[in-house]
């Protein structure tokens, strides 16, 4: 997972600005073993992972999975024709996503990651037609290779919340954009960014089910940072993300594929 349960533990911790004594009275540890669990998860860890998850407002019992190993099922993209995922490491990894239409060959992109080299190869090997750059929100590891990307590719069209970016670049809620066959609707999901875009994907080849590239925004088991509006981070991710259908696919800007089902299953941040 991107996150272990001493990561979401912190997160929670920062969202809710409990207290260190607090904290470390619930999981019944002082402060340097608790700094520790946050740090390194359940490795030698004696933390009250309930009494913790209760104070901070954690499903207990998904808390308790997670700490035990949970992981979602894996995914086999083969069900989509076609998607791929392109992860690229600088210190940490990063994921993009390529879909396209495999009867005309268009294709759009999903973020850049830190470099692009892996995209271009998979792009040339199947002979694709780059036309959109849809980003989820502008964090550096997410556009890091969006210069390379438009000098290789010019006429890409870029897809953006960011209020900065120029007006026929920024992402109009619920309005589609083709891709051959494919569909992609734009919704604002910001939070752990305030440009956050989650972009959902349909119209695949024989019919597979929904894609969401959420960026940042969710998880497999945890969510995205956000130390200033997590309210309203965790309303985004419940009306515009938990409220699809449960077999929609999940494509994260870090970490495992995963499901709507597996996270309202399993997602400690949502009860």
């Amino acid at each position: 997972l991107e996150d272990h349960i001493g990561d979401i533990c912190r997160k929670a911790r920062m969202h809710t600005k409990t207290s260190m004594e607090l904290a470390t009275a619930a999981a019944g540890v002082d402060e340097a073993s608790l700094h520790a669990f946050e740090t390194d998860g359940m490795e030698g860890s004696v933390v009250d992972i309930a009494a913790l998850a209760d104070l901070l407002g954690l499903d207990v019992a998904k808390s308790e999975r997670v700490a035990q190993g949970w992981e979602p099922a894996p995914v086999d993209l083969g069900g989509w024709r076609e998607l791929r995922m392109v992860t690229t490491s600088e210190g940490f990894e990063v994921n993009s996503f390529l879909a396209w239409d495999p009867d005309i060959q268009e294709a759009a992109l999903f973020d850049t990651g830190w470099f692009a080299d892996d995209i271009f190869k998979l792009i040339d090997e199947q002979g694709l037609n780059l036309r959109h750059l849809f980003i989820t929100h502008m964090h550096g590891d997410h556009v890091a290779a969006l210069g390379e990307v438009r000098k290789r590719h010019p006429d890409v069209r870029l897809h953006s919340g960011s209020a900065h970016a120029p007006a026929a670049q920024r992402v109009v809620p619920g309005e589609p954009v083709t891709v051959g066959a494919l569909r992609v609707i734009g919704r604002l999901t910001p939070g752990h960014a305030e440009d956050g875009v989650t972009y959902l994907i349909d119209g695949w080849v024989g019919g597979s089910s929904l894609v969401a590239v959420v960026g940042d925004a969710i998880f497999s088991g945890s969510m995205g940072k956000d130390f200033n509006t997590p309210e309203l981070a965790q309303r985004k991710i419940r009306e515009e993300i938990l409220s699809l259908p449960s077999e929609t696919l999940v494509c994260p800007g870090h970490g495992p594929l995963t499901t709507i089902g597996e996270e309202r299953a399993n997602n400690p941040f949502f009860h």
